[in-house]
């Protein structure tokens, strides 16, 4: 049975993420060109340093809903994820006067430093993949925004990391790594993550020219996948500042997924500088703690982690751009290195 479950859940995780992003017709759902999709890459060669391990890859799509009145019966929602939120109520926030949901697809791998060895690397992380559907919602009131996410997926050979770092390397002609006989085993897994968000806006306020803004985030995630209480912030400086909760594109509000308060579509060019900073106290990393109910190869995590970020943004009408470098502080014991890797983000509303 274990071949033909990846392959249903893709397909079945492909299927929902595309008809969640097909909203009703103009006469029933008059918001429905600010649906938004962006599609994320992360790649440890962006960095600036030549690394290729830890965190070594990883590519997300999103689609992003309008700002809806309810999650059960709103015309500007699909009937498949109408559906899907009848069942996940326990999700869903309350009293806020906006409101959205967010679907999206990832895929993440994570390799150790040494791609030439076979054998396993008692001291360096394990070689892991990751196939992960995401389910979200985001409520916002004023400058103050709440975020729910629930992650299903699966960890191991079934999300086909080998395969995709083969193809990849061979396209870019960079030899490819030995030692994925010694990945982690096939599991299931899951993981809740929730965030709170607050916004802080200087004159001008955001859209009116040349501005700054903060924002200041507290949460945490559980399960299998990973468990973690976290707080940062991000700062912004440029000229028409979207109207989101930043620009850091692997936090669950980030990159323009939040509920806006402004009618219709972004005009004309617009661009920020942004730094941002995020502090994990880690309970549980499946990618480095290794499988929960196999043994498996695994290293002794670091239970402090943070990152720090900086890029640049650039919106143009519906069209958002975003180029970051970010760095990590060491994740396990004998890590060699710290990690340093760029990720980029384009973006669209229809």
């Amino acid at each position: 049975m274990l071949p033909s479950t990846p392959q249903f859940f893709y397909a079945a995780a492909i299927a929902l993420l595309a008809t969640a992003a097909l909203p009703l017709s103009a006469e029933e759902c008059p918001d429905r060109r600010n649906w938004a999709v962006a599609l994320r890459v992360d790649n440890d060669l962006f960095g600036g340093r030549g690394q290729d391990q830890g965190y070594s890859n990883g590519l997300q799509v999103t689609a992003v809903s309008p700002n809806i009145a309810n999650y059960r019966d709103d015309p500007c929602l699909s009937l498949a994820a109408r559906s899907l939120n009848g069942y996940l109520d326990w999700l869903q926030p309350g009293a806020f006067s906006r409101r959205n949901m967010v679907v999206s697809m990832q895929h993440a791998l994570y390799t150790p430093a040494d791609k030439t060895v076979v054998n396993v690397l008692p001291d360096d992380r394990p070689y892991a993949a990751a196939l992960l559907f995401s389910v979200g919602y985001n409520a916002r009131e004023g400058n103050s925004l709440r975020a729910s996410h629930l992650r299903l997926g699966v960890v191991g050979p079934a999300a086909y990391g080998q395969e995709v770092q083969d193809a990849w390397h061979k396209l870019i002609g960079v030899s490819r790594f030995k030692g994925w006989d010694n990945q982690l085993h096939n599991e299931p897994v899951f993981q809740f993550v929730h965030e709170r968000l607050q916004k802080h806006v200087f004159a001008p306020p955001s859209g009116a020219g040349l501005g700054q803004d903060f924002i200041w985030h507290w949460g945490g995630a559980l399960g299998n996948f990973g468990t973690h209480v976290n707080a940062g912030f991000e700062w912004r400086l440029g000229w028409r500042l979207p109207d989101d909760f930043g620009s850091a594109p692997l936090r669950p509000a980030g990159e323009n997924a939040a509920p806006r308060t402004g009618a219709g579509v972004d005009q004309g060019w617009g661009g920020h500088l942004f730094v941002n900073m995020d502090s994990r106290w880690v309970l549980r990393d499946i990618t480095l703690d290794g499988n929960t109910f196999r043994s498996s190869h695994h290293v002794d995590k670091k239970k402090f982690v943070s990152d720090l970020g900086f890029g640049l943004a650039v919106t143009y009408d519906n069209w958002k751009f975003a180029l970051a470098r970010y760095f990590r502080t060491r994740e396990f014991d004998e890590q060699r290195e710290r990690p340093v890797y760029g990720s980029f983000t384009i973006g669209r509303r229809f």
